[in-house]
C-alpha cells in the first residue's frame, strides 16, 4: 500500500487527510521535522503533507529549497504538499516555488486533499509517458547525462533532441567546465553520423604556427620539416563530426579556411592544390563572447554567422543547483567503476555545502573535488573531512549575488537580518569560546534569548569551545 506522511501539529488537518485518503493509502503522522525525516528514512512515502512551520524548523536564511532537500535525498520522487494558515500563505507559495508540488490552507478540506493528490498523480503519469517518449530517443548510455530537474537543462536537452538528427552547424556557448565537450559528443551520438568518427580539437592548445596544419593537413614540402603528406583533423573526420573547442582562439588565416569549409563545403591542405570535399558536421564551442570579439575586430563576422546557425547556451552549475544530487551520483558511479572502494553516498553536510558554494569552476570543479575526496576517504561515504575547508566556510570569497526580486522587500530585509544575526552569533561565541553567560552579557540579551537564537540558526556552542586543557592555560 502507498504511504502518506503528515507532519503537523494541527490535529483537524491530520484527521481530514486520513478521512480523504484512508482507503487507498497508509497514513502516518508526526509533529516535528526531525521526526518526519526519521520516518522518511524508515519507510517509503509517495506524499508528504507538511506544515510550513514544521518545514521551517532550523531553516537558515529563508532557504526553502535547502529545507526540502533532505526529504528528496531520502526519497527523490516524493511529492511534497505544504500546509499553512491564511496568514502564512506566502511561506507556502515560497515552498512551492522551491520545489514543493502544491499547497493547502487551513482548515483542510478532505475533498481538496483528494483533488490535489489526484491531480499530482495524473501529472506524474503524464510526465512518465513524456519521459518514456524522450527515453526512446536517447540511447541507454546517455540517460544519466540527460537526467535533470532543472528547467534550463530540460529546455537545452529538448533543443539537442531537435538538432541532433540534422546536419546543421552547432555553436555551444558556456563557461569553462560546464560540459561543452560532453554535449558535443551527445549530439554526435544521436545524429545520422553516429557511426562515423568524432574528432575533438582543442584549438587553444595548438600553437598558432601548427594550427592550420593540424586542422587541414599539409603536403610534403609545404614548409620546413614537412617531410611527408599529413592528413588534418577535418579530413580524418570525414563522414563524422568535428568538435572545435575554444573556437575563438583560432588565427585569422585559419578563420578564412574554416569559412571556406562552412560556405563552400571544400578545403585545401597547406601547400596543396587539390580541392577536398568537406563531408563532416561542425560543432564549435566557446567560453568567450564571439559577438563582442567581432565588434572588436578579433573574429570574422561572416564566420560567426556561419557558426551561429544553431546556438546552444549551457547554463553554469550555479544556475542548475537542482541537479547537484544527480551529478554527484553519476560522478560516484564513475569513480567506483575504476576503484574498489565502493563509496556510494555522500554526507548531508557536504550536500548542504555544495548547495551554498558558487562553483566558479562548474561541473569540472565538482568532479575534481569529489575525486580528491574519494582518494582521501576511508569510510563508506564521502565525509566533510575529505573536502577542503573552503567549501564549508560561512563567509567564502566575495561573490556578487543578485537580489532575489521575486521576493517582497520585507522578505529581502528579513533575510539580510537573519544572515547578519547568524554571523554575529558565530563571531560572538568564537570570541567567548562558547561560554553562554559571557556571550549573552556581551550581546545585551538574556541567556534564554541567546539559546533561542542559537536554535533558530542551528549554531552550537560546542563548535567554539577551547580544546581541553587550553582554557586553564589561558587563565594563568
Amino acid at each position: 500500500m502507498k504511504g502518506v506522511l503528515v507532519a503537523s501539529n494541527n490535529q483537524s488537518a491530520c484527521n481530514a487527510i486520513r478521512t480523504s485518503l484512508r482507503s487507498e493509502y497508509r497514513i502516518d503522522a508526526v509533529s516535528s521535522k526531525d521526526g518526519c525525516l526519521e520516518m522518511f528514512r524508515k519507510k517509503r512515502y509517495e506524499f508528504l503533507f507538511i506544515d510550513v512551520e514544521v518545514l521551517c524548523e532550523s531553516m537558515l536564511n529563508n532557504n526553502y529549497k535547502t529545507a526540502l532537500q533532505p526529504f528528496w535525498h531520502a526519497y527523490p520522487t516524493a511529492q511534497i504538499i505544504a500546509m499553512s494558515s491564511q496568514e502564512m500563505i506566502r511561506e507556502a507559495v515560497m515552498a512551492v516555488k522551491a520545489g514543493a508540488s502544491d499547497y493547502l490552507t487551513y482548515p483542510v478540506n478532505p475533498d481538496e486533499v483528494n483533488h490535489i493528490t489526484q491531480s499530482i498523480y495524473e501529472s506524474i503519469i503524464m510526465e512518465s509517458e513524456l519521459d518514456y517518449l524522450r527515453d526512446r530517443f536517447w540511447q541507454e548510455d546517455s540517460l544519466e547525462i540527460v537526467r535533470t530537474r532543472s528547467p534550463l537543462m530540460k529546455r537545452l536537452f529538448d533543443k539537442v533532441r531537435s538538432v541532433a538528427p540534422t546536419k546543421s552547424t552547432v555553436l555551444l556557448n558556456g563557461e569553462t567546465g560546464t560540459g561543452k565537450g560532453v554535449l558535443a559528443r551527445l549530439i554526435h551520438q544521436h545524429s545520422n553520423r553516429k557511426d562515423g568518427p568524432f574528432i575533438s580539437v582543442h584549438c587553444g592548445a595548438i600553437p598558432d604556427t601548427l594550427l592550420e596544419s593540424e586542422l587541414f593537413g599539409h603536403e610534403r614540402g609545404a614548409f620546413t620539416g614537412a617531410v611527408r603528406r599529413k592528413l588534418g583533423k577535418f579530413e580524418i573526420a570525414q563522414g563524422g563530426t568535428i568538435f572545435l573547442d575554444e573556437i575563438g582562439t583560432i588565427t585569422p588565416s585559419a578563420q578564412i579556411k574554416l569559412l571556406e569549409i562552412l560556405q563552400d563545403g571544400t578545403f585545401h591542405r597547406v601547400g596543396g592544390e587539390e580541392r577536398i570535399e568537406a563531408n563532416m558536421r561542425v560543432i564549435a564551442a566557446t567560453n568567450a563572447d564571439l559577438r563582442k570579439m567581432c565588434e572588436a575586430g578579433q573574429f570574422r563576422k561572416d564566420l560567426y554567422y556561419r557558426l551561429n546557425v544553431f546556438p546552444l547556451e549551457i547554463p553554469p552549475l550555479k544556475e542548475r543547483m537542482e541537479d547537484i544530487g544527480y551529478i554527484v551520483e553519476v560522478i560516484l558511479k564513475k569513480l567506483n567503476k575504476f576503484d574498489l572502494k565502493e563509496i556510494h553516498d555522500i554526507h548531508p553536510h557536504v550536500i548542504d555545502a555544495f548547495g551554498n558554494y558558487p562553483w566558479p569552476g562548474n561541473v569540472r570543479e565538482l568532479e575534481n573535488l569529489m575525486e580528491r575526496a574519494y582518494i582521501l576517504e576511508e569510510s563508506p561515504i564521502l565525509t566533510p573531512d575529505s573536502f577542503p575547508d573552503e567549501l564549508f566556510t560561512s563567509n567564502p570569497s566575495p561573490v556578487q549575488v543578485k537580489p532575489n526580486i521575486s521576493l517582497s522587500l520585507a522578505d529581502v530585509r528579513r533575510t539580510a537580518i537573519e544572515q547578519t544575526e547568524r554571523c554575529y552569533l558565530k563571531e560572538l561565541l568564537a570570541v567567548n569560546k562558547g561560554r553562554i553567560k559571557e556571550s549573552a552579557e556581551a550581546a545585551g540579551i538574556s541567556a534564554r534569548q541567546l539559546h533561542k537564537l542559537m536554535k533558530k540558526y542551528d549554531v552550537r556552542k560546542e563548535e567554539f569551545k577551547a580544546p581541553a586543557g587550553l582554557s586553564n592555560i589561558s587563565e594563568l
